[in-house]
């Protein structure tokens, strides 16, 4: 289930796919930034860098909110920047506020039900999807970036001044590759899966899951020649980018969204790369199996329509 808001009101939808049977993923609506840094785009609003005025609103379950959840934690951001968690079931209203469910937090600032409450907030006229993660200025009552890719490269610099911590994960000198690199990860794996999985024809289908396998392969063999992260040596931003996606990929896009030519266990050196990133001291706290397991089998009704919650994988890595 789900849905989305049209001029501030909530519509439910039970289709993720456009009227040709595709999926076409909108873009994001908020893109404004924090601090100056080279990576800001042009012409957007500049929030001031501030220790603990921005809040994090994320899914466990889902990989885009996963980045950011990576990130928080890799550039010591944890006092800096709260974090409120949804429940992982996402219903007839979007994602909710519950808190009946194990690490689901509630929405400690203003107690609201329903994620779409903070959008409208933020725009009493908002048209468009209600995602996480949302970076939210708690002091303009307003969200500052609703955009993955974003908020992890706002992550990864605005703050260095306040933590001390200068680590880089998108480098100047590998900038031009990492980017190369995200654009095909991105349209055939990241968003691969979902174009696959949300299908609503036979062809729709088939022009994805192919893509989705050879970009798999690809990444099988460049591990093979550069070393033990998509840079060589450096673990940056795609890896990040990249893992959020190969974590959930056999507990639930191998089933659930027919993502089954292969699965990564198949793979020897993804399977170690996904492992060696997974067991992380950064990394690990920030996957909950539990919640990625629930939010798929029981939130898309269309696809699985009894709710059935799978025992397995016996290793989900």
């Amino acid at each position: 289930m789900g849905g989305q808001l049209i001029d501030g009101q909530w519509k439910t939808q039970d289709s993720f796919a456009d009227e040709d049977g595709s999926f076409k993923r909108k873009d994001s609506a908020f893109r404004d930034w924090i601090g100056e840094a080279s990576e800001k785009p042009e012409g957007v609003k500049t929030y001031p860098v501030e220790a603990g005025r921005y809040h994090l609103y994320v899914s466990y379950a889902c990989p885009w909110a996963h980045r950011a959840l990576i990130f928080r934690r890799l550039k010591g951001l944890e006092d800096l920047i709260d974090v409120s968690a949804v429940h992982p079931h996402m219903l007839e209203e979007g994602w909710s506020f519950d808190d009946d469910f194990p690490g689901a937090t509630g929405d400690p600032l203003y107690g609201f039900h329903h994620l779409h409450q903070i959008y409208t907030k933020a725009d009493p006229n908002y048209t468009g999807k209600v995602t996480v993660p949302v970076l939210w200025d708690k002091k303009e009552e307003t969200i500052v970036n609703n955009e993955s890719a974003e908020i992890i490269r706002i992550f990864n610099s605005a703050f260095n001044d306040v933590t001390g911590n200068r680590d880089d994960y998108y480098p100047d000198h590998l900038r031009h590759e990492i980017d190369a690199i995200n654009k095909r990860i991105y349209n055939s794996v990241n968003n691969g899966v979902y174009k696959c999985g949300f299908a609503e024809t036979q062809a729709a289908y088939d022009e994805n899951i192919v893509p989705l396998f050879d970009t798999l392969d690809w990444i099988e063999e460049r591990l093979s020649q550069d070393g033990p992260y998509l840079m060589g040596e450096d673990l940056t931003e795609a890896d990040i980018r990249l893992f959020t996606t190969l974590v959930r990929f056999d507990p639930v896009y191998t089933v659930h969204f027919k993502c089954n030519i292969r699965q990564i266990k198949d793979y020897p050196r993804l399977h170690d790369y996904t492992r060696r990133i997974y067991t992380m001291n950064e990394v690990l706290p920030s996957v909950h199996f539990d919640h990625i397991k629930h939010h798929y089998y029981y939130s898309h009704s269309h696809i699985n329509p009894y709710r059935i919650i799978p025992k397995g994988p016996s290793e989900e890595v």
